[in-house]
């Protein structure tokens, strides 16, 4: 179930916060989702993944790999889990710079997004995104994610005050974008055949 044609998603684990570093220390990975610019250490790298990535009951954590070299690539989550309400935040980075702009991203997103909804059955997933980061926005729209709030001029980057735009999907909205999908392929396989 956590796999598409290019990529898989495997269970975090604590060894892989060497590669989870060199992309938590990455200013240009970071840039577009992370609150905190810092130069971590590795041991406060190791102590992230051991307690928060790995160690915190109430998120999920993957590594996104390319299956067809194996590679790690990124790394996504659902967190916030509330089990009761089945609602939880998700988010993602690829961490690797090469597979950036090649559907990666999306890739990762719908195969997270098909385990919380359709294995798991979550009600809602939200996420947070910064206003200046268009590409990401613009990928959670497509795949149905709506605007819901926005945090005004609560990040600061390159010496300016931008928005954190709150991003929700429900259950019922990607159960539909998936049907209305799945039925033009399969009127374009139909025209195909004629």
């Amino acid at each position: 179930m956590l796999y598409s044609e290019r990529l898989h998603l495997r269970k975090f684990t604590v060894h892989d916060a060497e590669i989870y570093h060199a992309w938590r220390t990455d200013e240009q990975v970071m840039k577009t989702t992370s609150l905190s610019l810092d130069d971590f250490t590795f041991e406060e790298t190791k102590q992230f993944v051991q307690e928060v990535l790995v160690g915190d009951s109430h998120s999920r954590t993957y590594m996104i790999v390319n299956t067809k070299s194996n590679t790690p690539i990124g790394v996504t989550s659902l967190i916030h889990i509330d089990t009761k309400n089945r609602n939880a935040e998700m988010i993602i980075d690829i961490g690797e710079k090469e597979y950036w702009g090649s559907g990666y991203g999306f890739e990762a997103v719908n195969v997270l997004l098909k385990y919380a909804f359709l294995e798991q059955n979550f009600h809602r997933i939200s996420l947070n995104v910064f206003a200046f980061n268009e590409r990401a926005i613009h990928l959670y729209e497509r795949i149905g994610f709506q605007q819901e709030g926005r945090n005004r001029e609560a990040v600061f980057r390159d010496g300016c005050y931008h928005d954190i735009i709150q991003m929700g999907l429900l259950q019922t909205e990607f159960i539909g974008k998936r049907a209305d999908s799945d039925s033009v392929k399969s009127s374009e396989s139909e025209s195909a055949v004629q």
